[in-house]
């Protein structure tokens, strides 16, 4: 089957240093391979996202000759796919309304001593999969358990970090697919377009990894393929934490966008430029190509 990756990014600032590496690692992969290799705007959470956001990526990738094969695809266009796919999966049984608040999931949670938290989000305790129980329904969820009641382990191999296994059930729970505000959640909306476009790799920053068995879970009630999965290191800031738009990074310099890929190809483990004449951007990124096709084969 031919590559097909992607660059996803989301509207909400300009790319930083980590965004670059996330960006150059996944096309790389798919030059290396000789596929195709598209960007996704993923504008679907639209109020965080930032007023000529879209476009100055865009200028970005194309100072840094990341460019894609095709026109980018926006997520706030697709609205109509997220809820033909929410549709099916409450005739198949697999997703239910629920009218659950966040107080009362955390009043739940602390009843049954359970430990919440898993990147701020509350592992949900289940408490409508039964019915509304008279209440409105606020947000759709995906049902987690098997059709046997049992909790669902999800295992893959991440082809940068090993074997992956993770008990849905117990460690997410029944996560959101259309949130109380109406704004489709990520899973969701991540899930359907890597299917309608056809992804079958997917290379992005490894904080993202905890995602991927939500994701897999989802493509499985969707009958939807699973694509192959890398996760790469993150650029961390000077106090160890992940460096984000949320946390004030700063957009990448690209006044000198050949020393940007430069560090962003050593963070991945390849040969920065050599010292002599500086090759030109498309010299560089030739080299790397070459370079990821040897250390990540398929």
């Amino acid at each position: 089957m031919p590559c097909v990756g992607r660059f996803a990014p989301s509207p909400t600032g300009l790319l930083h240093a980590g965004s670059v590496v996330a960006a150059l690692a996944s096309w790389l992969d798919a030059r290396a391979r000789s596929g195709r290799w598209l960007v996704r705007i993923e504008d679907v959470d639209t109020p965080r996202c930032s007023a000529g956001a879209e476009a100055g990526i865009l200028r970005q990738l194309a100072a840094l000759h990341l460019h894609p094969d095709e026109p980018p695809v926006r997520q706030s266009t697709r609205s109509h796919h997220y809820g033909a796919a929410l549709d099916r999966l409450v005739r198949a049984g697999r997703a239910y309304p629920c009218g659950c608040t966040r107080g009362e999931i955390e009043r739940r949670l602390a009843a049954t001593g359970r430990q919440a938290s898993r990147h701020a989000e509350k592992v949900y305790p289940g408490t409508c999969r039964a019915g509304l129980q008279g209440r409105l329904p606020r947000a759709w969820r995906l049902r987690t358990d098997g059709n046997d009641g049992l909790p669902v382990v999800v295992e893959w191999t991440d082809r940068h970090l090993g074997p992956q296994r993770q008990n849905v059930t117990q460690a997410v729970g029944d996560f959101v697919l259309r949130r109380a505000d109406g704004l489709w959640a990520y899973q969701l909306a991540v899930v359907v377009d890597d299917a309608d476009q056809g992804i079958t790799d997917i290379v992005r920053g490894e904080d993202l990894a905890d995602n991927t068995a939500r994701q897999i879970l989802l493509q499985r009630a969707l009958g939807a393929g699973t694509p192959r999965y890398l996760h790469v290191p993150l650029v961390r800031a000077s106090d160890g934490e992940k460096l984000s738009k949320q946390h004030g990074a700063e957009p990448v310099d690209l006044s000198q966008p050949l020393v940007a890929l430069d560090t962003a190809a050593r963070h991945l483990g390849l040969d920065g430029v050599p010292s002599g004449p500086a090759p030109t951007l498309d010299a560089a990124l030739a080299r790397w190509v070459r370079q990821w096709a040897a250390r990540h084969p398929v």
